[in-house]
């Protein structure tokens, strides 16, 4: 006879596992936004603001710093408001799919953070190759 397979179910979610969750956005914003502010200006004074590959961040260069200021404080009011409705919508999950749905959140954090790293290493690589891996 098969054993019968365990059931994936992990019980209801935390709010530990939310404050991990936010810890992680944290994380994601500040490689995605920080970081990659800093390096994006430091990369315009060596090469110019033609050098950005994004249009949007060289559009808010060529404005100036308070654009710059705006337009990244826009990005992360964005992703925290969509940030906390996800978490309201994972508390809401009835108990039996909240394993699922957190996976689901864990995958999204994981590609938030991923393009935080992708955007830091194409920021370095223009400021030291000269070039954007783009």
């Amino acid at each position: 006879m098969a054993p019968t397979p365990t059931p994936r179910y992990r019980g209801p979610i935390g709010p530990d596992r939310i404050m991990e969750y936010w810890s992680w956005v944290a994380w994601a914003l500040f490689l995605l936004v920080t970081v990659d502010m800093l390096t994006t200006l430091f990369a315009a004074s060596v090469l110019g603001t033609a050098a950005e590959a994004n249009p949007l961040m060289r559009w808010a260069l060529e404005r100036g710093l308070g654009t710059l200021l705006v337009l990244n404080l826009a990005a992360v009011v964005s992703v925290v408001a969509f940030f906390y409705a996800l978490v309201q919508m994972l508390e809401r999950t009835p108990e039996r799919y909240q394993s699922e749905f957190s996976l689901v959140v864990e995958v999204w954090l994981g590609l938030l953070l991923f393009a935080g790293l992708a955007v830091f290493a194409n920021n370095l690589s223009a400021i030291f190759l000269g070039q954007s891996l783009l």
